[in-house]
């Protein structure tokens, strides 16, 4: 019995093995091991204790394993489907805190903050407009709740109070939600109806009690440092405008949406990407400015690369637009500024920060927004079929799964609106839980790095005075 207890645990080292070495994101950590089999028994060895004996026991093992998978293919499916299984385990342990994340660093120095020991008065009160989005409001709530544990954050809940706890109670949150209220970490404001997804943006300056203007009052009389909302942007945009107002010398504000790039720990920064659709290039160089300052406070880039999409990398390529814009950028000596970017580049990570008019950053963002799930589909499709390929399959998933990860608009939860005076956070109008604690992690980050004290030095600039 102890025998096979000790077979059984050297064949789950064996795998384990074989699964890291697979693994891309821990690959810097076993390859050394791997690189020997004397360096991989001691590794085995350590794991179990008794160095000596497991080395020998394991090498019997690696026979054996060897035999069973000759004379039966079934076996093999079996042991490597419990495998997977602890395997599964272990990784989800292991790697978690290994997978992209768009704002990994800054996530890495909020974790550091012990959330349950702060006391409220340093705990930072974010308002959130609970009734925009497709979903409202629940997936909003469940993701404010959600945040609220992870984060050093208290949420002002911006909606009709009595739909919001008639839903509450339908999927089982109220509990969670009047244990919060008590704890005054949330709060409920009453307010009217949303703008819809299909009203015009000017909307907003008739129907004053609406979600979203609430949720801006909040900011603008300072009882909330930044408003999160999934529902219309351009209400959002126009809210923002008319309430907190424009950074001064800033002729229009700029949607800044997270891509990612092949280096998983630096994403670049591409706006506009929805907020103005026509544009002239005085607007596209305040972009690169407000951009130039959100890489280096929030990504905590020293010296962000600034790039303009274009369809060429000389300068005489493009449209006028693009043609004056390259002009003005070259000339500005507050960033550095590296030159057309061509569509290939844009996740190439060798630009920080690419600038371009918000029809076309949002069409580049839907694409984006699209590859993740048509990658999995077509990867899915060329695994091979039978018991071959679902062992493959199984040892693969982890790795399909963050590739997913990376692609994910989810993961990145929202886009900031740059160049109003406040920090405006725009979430996706299908956000579910996962996508709000993303973005109000967002909005922490930006607030904790004092974005806007930055954003203000901006107007000492002679090209926004001008």
């Amino acid at each position: 019995m102890e025998k096979d207890s000790l077979n059984k645990k050297s064949r789950t080292i064996r795998r384990l093995v074989i699964w890291y070495k697979r693994n891309s994101a821990v690959t810097s950590i076993v390859d050394t091991a791997a690189n020997s089999a004397v360096t991989a028994s001691n590794v085995a060895g350590n794991v179990v204790a008794g160095a000596g004996s497991v080395v020998s026991s394991a090498s019997n093992v690696a026979g054996n394993v060897a035999g069973n998978v000759v004379s039966s293919a079934e076996s093999v499916v079996n042991t490597a489907s419990s495998v997977v299984s602890s395997a599964s385990s272990i990784a989800k342990n292991t790697l978690q805190p290994l997978v992209f994340d768009p704002l990994k660093r800054l996530q890495n120095s909020d974790n550091l903050i012990s959330k349950e020991d702060l006391p409220n008065s340093q705990r930072i009160w974010i308002a959130v407009d609970g009734m925009g989005g497709d979903y409202a409001p629940v997936p909003i709530l469940e993701g404010c709740l959600d945040a609220i544990s992870r984060f050093p954050i208290n949420i002002k809940f911006v909606g009709k109070i009595e739909k919001v706890r008639y839903e509450a109670e339908k999927v089982g949150l109220i509990d969670l939600l009047e244990k919060e209220i008590d704890n005054n970490r949330l709060e409920l404001i009453d307010s009217g109806d949303p703008i819809g997804m299909n009203e015009e943006a000017t909307a907003v300056r008739k129907r004053k009690d609406a979600s979203i203007n609430v949720a801006m009052d909040l900011v603008k009389t300072n009882k909330a440092k930044a408003v999160y909302s999934a529902g219309n942007s351009g209400a959002l945009m126009a809210s923002a405008i008319f309430r907190i107002g424009r950074l001064k010398g800033i002729e229009r504000p700029a949607i800044g949406a997270l891509f990612p790039t092949r280096d998983q720990n630096r994403p670049v920064l591409v706006l506009d990407v929805g907020a103005n659709t026509d544009c002239k290039p005085s607007y596209l160089h305040q972009f690169a400015l407000l951009g130039d300052v959100y890489a280096k406070d929030v990504l905590q880039i020293k010296k962000p690369r600034i790039g303009l999409l274009n369809i060429g990398e000389e300068e005489c390529k493009g449209n006028d637009l693009s043609i004056k814009t390259f002009e003005l950028l070259s000339n500005e000596k507050s960033f550095d500024f590296g030159g057309n970017c061509e569509g290939r580049d844009v996740l190439s990570g060798d630009f920080d920060v690419v600038v371009c008019d918000g029809f076309t950053g949002n069409i580049l963002l839907k694409f984006l927004e699209s590859v993740g799930g048509v990658l999995l589909d077509i990867l899915r499709s060329e695994l091979p079929r039978g018991r071959r390929g679902k062992v493959g399959s199984a040892f693969l998933k982890s790795n399909l799964l963050r590739i997913k990860k990376r692609l994910d608009h989810a993961e990145h939860g929202g886009a900031l609106l740059l160049g109003v005076n406040g920090i405006c956070v725009i979430g996706h109008g299908s956000s579910k839980s996962l996508s709000v604690v993303s973005a109000l992690r967002l909005a922490h980050s930006a607030v904790n790095h004092n974005v806007m004290e930055n954003l203000n030095q901006l107007q000492k600039l002679q090209v926004l005075n001008s």
